[in-house]
């Protein structure tokens, strides 16, 4: 009978004779693929999230290399965060000193206050401190998590710490006050920002994304919706905030909430609302890339003054066409990428192929996303087709495909 780490963490059984790992996790995107990452956890209570924090990493496909303060080997075990990691963890001082290697990012979770003390007054007591301060020499991202108690934070101590990591160039990530603490946020978010910061460079693009539904009313209670979750739309900008993007969310009415929250997410749920959010956005911000994934309402009227009584048998509406926002926003986004969505139903894959071609010739976008209703939430078949405006189409086979491909669109020269 074989065991395995995992069954012995849990079990809390002897370690001998094991021989098979249960390590593996999904993969849910390659924004961490190919890059480097020093976790650093400190002998914080939160420490007892490294587990779930390191396999959100590799999630992401991180090549983690890890380093465990004595303090924090009192919250966690080494033997859970290298089950975690599917690597080593680094403890004490070794010849090898895997800790002062090159990282695309050193991730600090949690950063007790005196260990941010420590850094930055350059004391190096420890194989933990002394990769921080080789870190900051060679100028790498660096991101630090404190949680600690909520006096302790409000110490202006704390904070005068905090303003001089920031000064230095590093990122800190700072939860809102829970039963007087602040506690690290959830895995998701830290690995999000990770990413995002790993990502950045000087050919990351602002990008605005209009996702979710578009409502009128028809009288001061009743209104007509367009049928849009919403969900794409946050993939989208997920997707692409965790590849170094800076993404602006235009949202209308979602169900579907994002996995994590977005820096940036303006909100109207009114067609002309919607609308004049973003013609702000493109005055103010200008982005290099629009993404319109709103289900915008096509058709609306004006509502009635105060609420239509019940009892008619029946309430006839005249629906008026909306202004399209691609072509209003048009004289106000020269110079930057568009791209259009297409949902159609019951119709072939041809057909959607070429009214995505026909809304390309129309409104002058560089590419559209063509979606078939029936078989956008079935496995089997084509997530959707990426229409170009060279005529080159793309199938993206699932969720993650079409946010690659759109990526690779926006990211081109």
């Amino acid at each position: 009978m074989t065991s395995s780490v995992g069954d012995a963490l849990l079990n809390d059984g002897p370690l001998e004779g094991i021989v098979t790992k249960d390590t593996g996790v999904d993969i849910h995107s390659s924004a961490l693929a190919g890059k480097k990452i020093l976790l650093a956890i400190t002998g914080g209570i939160a420490a007892v999230e490294s587990v779930r924090l390191a396999r959100e990493l590799r999630r992401h496909q991180a090549d983690l290399t890890v380093v465990m303060s004595s303090e924090a080997t009192k919250v966690v075990t080494p033997l859970a965060v290298s089950w975690a990691c599917d690597s080593p963890v680094h403890e004490g001082w070794s010849a090898e000193m895997a800790q002062l290697d090159g990282h695309d990012l050193i991730l600090v979770a949690p950063a007790t206050r005196n260990t941010i003390s420590k850094h930055i007054h350059g004391i190096m007591d420890s194989p933990l401190m002394m990769a921080l301060s080789a870190a900051r020499g060679r100028g790498a991202v660096m991101c630090f998590v404190p949680s600690m108690h909520q006096d302790l934070f409000d110490d202006p101590v704390t904070q005068d710490l905090l303003d001089a990591l920031r000064a230095e160039g590093s990122a800190v990530l700072v939860s809102d006050a829970i039963e007087g603490k602040r506690k690290q946020p959830d895995p998701v978010a830290i690995v999000a920002e990770v990413c995002h910061l790993a990502n950045m460079s000087d050919d990351s693009k602002t990008v605005a994304i209009t996702l979710g539904a578009n409502r009128a009313p028809i009288d001061a209670v009743r209104a007509i919706q367009n049928a849009s979750s919403g969900r794409t739309g946050w993939l989208i900008a997920e997707y692409l905030h965790r590849m170094g993007h800076a993404v602006i969310c235009i949202a209308g009415k979602t169900s579907a909430d994002p996995s994590f929250a977005l820096p940036d997410v303006r909100r109207d749920g009114t067609p002309d609302g919607m609308l004049e959010v973003c013609k702000g956005v493109a005055k103010a911000e200008n982005p290099d890339v629009w993404i319109h994934a709103a289900a915008v309402l096509d058709y609306y009227t004006e509502a009635e003054d105060g609420k239509k009584a019940s009892g008619a048998e029946n309430w006839s509406l005249e629906l008026s066409p909306g202004p399209k926002h691609i072509a209003e926003l048009a004289s106000l986004v020269e110079g930057s990428t568009r791209i259009g969505f297409k949902l159609e139903s019951g119709v072939t894959p041809d057909t959607v192929i070429q009214r995505a071609q026909a809304q390309i010739e129309r409104y002058g976008v560089e590419a559209v996303i063509a979606n078939i209703m029936e078989e956008m939430n079935d496995p089997a078949q084509i997530r959707a087709r990426i229409v170009h405006a060279n005529g080159d189409i793309v199938e993206a086979v699932d969720d993650q495909h079409l946010c690659e491909a759109i990526n690779q669109l926006i990211s081109q020269d």
